[in-house]
């Protein structure tokens, strides 16, 4: 019998797990020392972030010690590079 409620609980955990959304910062460029993502919001945390920026190695820590899913965005393209592709 407790086996179930056990059972049940751990699975609402996985359910409740929040998630943490990033998006790659258009500004940088590949091989610069600097951190390349944002977090652009998070859901069923929380969390609080007091960078503008962060390193991908550091948002996956923080995401793996609060449990949550990290979530990469597809960044939309930049006004420059939609107007080379015409």
């Amino acid at each position: 019998m407790w086996d179930n409620v056990d059972i049940r609980l751990i699975k609402e955990a996985e359910e409740m797990a929040g998630k943490i959304f990033i998006r790659e910062r258009r500004e940088v460029a590949e091989g610069e020392k600097k951190p390349r993502f944002v977090v652009v919001g998070s859901a069923g945390t929380d969390l609080k972030v007091f960078t503008k920026h962060i390193r991908k190695m550091e948002i996956e820590q923080i995401a793996e010690a609060i449990g949550a899913e990290l979530i990469i965005l597809d960044a939309g393209k930049h006004e420059d590079e939609e107007e080379g592709d015409e």
